[in-house]
């Protein structure tokens, strides 16, 4: 899943982005609120974690601007504002949770992956369609119960296509949400992950689930 952290301590910022890549999330970073609202304007991202605290715009303001441009994605406020009524703005502003500050990163981790949850319409973390089972937190996948040991990227690939099933999802989706802005879009890696993952699921299942329709994208057909 791919993150924007908009935090203007550079020093944190730069300590969440490390620890949340250790996590296997990719991770972008503004330290302003007019950069985050621009990032956030021209890129797919699944969380935004916002600190309300900002240099030049108060981060309750970003939030109401990204809300009225229509982005939609999960908003999590990471402030030190202990003020309920502060939170209770927020929260009636469009923010989907919120943590204070200091915090513990397995915490962040928790929050985000649950308002993925529910951002997906579900409740159950394991994500299971048809034999297939995907965790998200200990990052293993099983088909009929037999382990299918995927590398960093293919793992990636394959949860947010399930997230998203049944629907068809593209390549430019897929890069959106799988590599940060560094990923050169003219590269053959995308292409390269999809297909070891296509050959370790038909190996798992004996036959091919993970289906490409040319010109439009991939979803999975699992019985």
């Amino acid at each position: 899943m791919r993150l924007l952290v908009i935090e203007d301590n550079i020093e944190l910022a730069n300590s969440m982005k490390k620890g949340l890549e250790n996590m296997n999330f990719k991770v972008d970073v503004s330290n302003t609120g007019e950069d985050g609202e621009e990032k956030a304007s021209i890129n797919e991202y699944d969380v935004i974690l916002l600190d309300l605290n900002l240099p030049d715009i108060d981060g309750i303001e970003v939030l109401k601007c990204l809300r009225e441009r229509s982005v939609n994605i999960p908003i999590i406020i990471i402030t030190a504002r202990d003020d309920v009524s502060d939170l209770a703005i927020g929260l009636d502003n469009g923010a989907d949770d919120y943590i204070t500050k200091p915090f513990q990163l397995l915490e962040v981790r928790a929050r985000i992956h649950a308002v993925i949850r529910r951002f997906h319409g579900r409740t159950n973390p394991i994500i299971n369609i048809g034999k297939l089972k995907l965790n998200p937190i200990n990052r293993t996948v099983y088909i009929d119960d037999k382990e299918v040991v995927l590398a960093i990227k293919e793992f990636d690939i394959l949860e947010y296509i399930c997230y998203k099933h049944p629907a068809v999802v593209s390549s430019e989706e897929i890069v959106e949400h799988v590599y940060d802005e560094n990923f050169d879009p003219f590269s053959s890696v995308l292409r390269v992950h999809i297909s070891r993952l296509k050959n370790k699921l038909r190996n798992a299942q004996g036959q091919d689930i993970l289906i490409n329709i040319r010109g439009k994208g991939y979803f999975l057909c699992v019985e």
